[in-house]
């Protein structure tokens, strides 16, 4: 009988066992591929100083976070929201003498005060690689390389990844399509809400063919350069080029110039990834900057819920599972569990094998089909 002090709080809730087991397996196939690839996991704390959750990078909201003072410290906590500030923390200081580039991977739980309007979830499992030392052209191919590998080796199919340019507004607002400091903001709003009439009230006017240069890699690019006065995204439409290039084929590919939105502290590459049967993006990644050591780095975060909806596999299946009676042969339940058996032992008389979700039960010290 469920009472009113059992209930979840708005944005969370139990994972039961099918679907706590299908998290499992995905985060564990995540993790091995991004290990295969050279990235040592670390698992910072769930807790840290509010000042320092939000000191690392560019644009993390310390409103979203749940916040409480440290009885210790009186200085105020918050619970991550974000665990990629927190490996730039550990690069900047635990690990700031390790040999670069640093190839670190990462796993756990994050936390928002309150959810956004397109995601009532306020609790989430996010996994994700980093590369500290680099924002260079090769970073960027490795990290979208490991992402799909990623993916890939948790079962998803139909991936495909969207290419954008973070600083495209302000390198753009320098020189060759001058914009006042205080207009960029609102130019970078309306574009990333594809806004003609709002980008035009915000003194953007010139921004205006952004809008149209979306869509398939190969088009939007050409329409990219074409937008390009006085060359001076020529360095960065090369690097998207030659990303594009290394990929080939084992993605569809796409290109959002202008998108923001997800992209708050990334610098001059930034991607998303999606996937058949998914929603909402996968996860998103691109290039930054830690701050306080100013050291670039390269990397992406990948989140469970949208990756399992891809999967169709939040309500697993039953796994063959060997039934033993009592007074089974426990030798032969010790092998068997040894050859990769999972075994649920009576402890009743009365214990039902099939209640108890079995698929065999142990006959003679083999598995009978049930």
């Amino acid at each position: 009988m469920t009472k009113p002090d059992d209930l979840l709080p708005i944005g969370l809730e139990d994972a039961l066992p099918a679907r706590a087991a299908a998290i499992t397996r995905a985060m564990r196939q995540v993790l091995d591929a991004m290990d295969s690839h050279g990235y040592d996991r670390v698992r910072p704390p769930l807790v840290e100083f509010e000042a320092s959750l939000a000191g690392r990078m560019e644009g993390v909201a310390t409103r979203r976070m749940v916040r409480f003072t440290d009885p210790e410290s009186l200085r105020t906590l918050a619970l991550r929201s974000d665990i990629t500030v927190q490996v730039g923390r550990i690069a900047a200081t635990s690990l700031a003498e390790a040999p670069r580039p640093l190839r670190l991977a990462y796993a756990g739980e994050v936390a928002l005060l309150k959810a956004d309007q397109l995601d009532p979830a306020r609790q989430r499992l996010q996994m994700g690689a980093e590369l500290v030392g680099s924002d260079s052209v090769a970073a960027a191919i490795e990290a979208v390389t490991v992402a799909l590998d990623a993916l890939e080796a948790a079962g998803l199919t139909g991936l495909s990844v969207d290419f954008t340019l973070p600083d495209l507004v302000d390198t753009l607002a320098e020189e060759a399509l001058p914009l006042a400091e205080e207009k960029r903001e609102a130019v970078r709003r309306e574009l990333d809400m594809k806004d003609a009439g709002g980008l035009k009230a915000a003194g953007g006017e010139d921004y205006l063919p952004l809008l149209y240069a979306t869509g398939p890699f190969d088009d939007a690019i050409e329409k990219l350069a074409a937008l390009d006065v006085g060359g001076v995204l020529a360095s960065r439409i090369a690097a998207l080029r030659e990303v594009a290039a290394a990929l080939g084929d084992r993605a569809r590919l796409t290109l959002d110039p202008s998108e923001r939105h997800g992209f708050e502290y990334q610098s001059w590459f930034g991607f998303t990834l999606h996937a058949t049967g998914a929603r909402g993006a996968l996860g998103r990644g691109g290039t930054y900057a830690i701050k306080g050591s100013e050291e670039a780095a390269t990397g992406f975060s990948l989140y469970i819920e949208p990756l399992l909806e891809a999967l169709g596999q939040t309500n697993a299946g039953r796994r063959d599972t060997l039934f033993l009676p009592l007074g089974h042969d426990t030798d032969a339940a010790l092998r068997l569990r040894g050859e990769g058996w999972r075994t649920v032992a009576a402890i009743g008389e009365n214990d039902d094998a099939s209640a108890l979700g079995c698929t065999h039960v142990l006959d003679g010290g083999e598995p009978k089909a049930l």
